[in-house]
C-alpha cells in the first residue's frame, strides 16, 4: 500500500474513531516524529565526530561559562 492509500485509509479511521482511538493515534504519531528527530540529531552528531568537529572538556567548560556571563 502506497502513501496515498495509507493517508486515505487513515483519514477514514480518524473520521470514525472515538476519543480513545484518536488519543492513541496522536500519541503514536508524536512518538514517531520525536524519534525521527532524535535519530537525525544522533546522525548529525556522528557526522560531526567523523569530521573531527568535536570539543574537549576544557573548551566545553569555557563555552558554558561564556553563556552564563551573558
Amino acid at each position: 500500500m502506497g502513501a496515498l492509500e495509507l493517508r486515505e485509509e487513515l483519514r477514514k479511521y480518524i473520521e470514525i474513531g472515538d476519543s480513545n482511538f484518536l488519543k492513541a493515534l496522536h500519541k503514536t504519531a508524536q512518538s514517531y516524529i520525536e524519534q525521527k528527530r532524535l535519530d537525525r540529531m544522533i546522525a548529525e552528531g556522528e557526522e560531526d565526530i567523523k569530521a573531527g568537529r568535536v570539543h574537549d572538556q576544557d573548551e566545553v567548560q569555557k563555552m558554558i561559562e561564556g553563556w552564563t556571563k551573558e
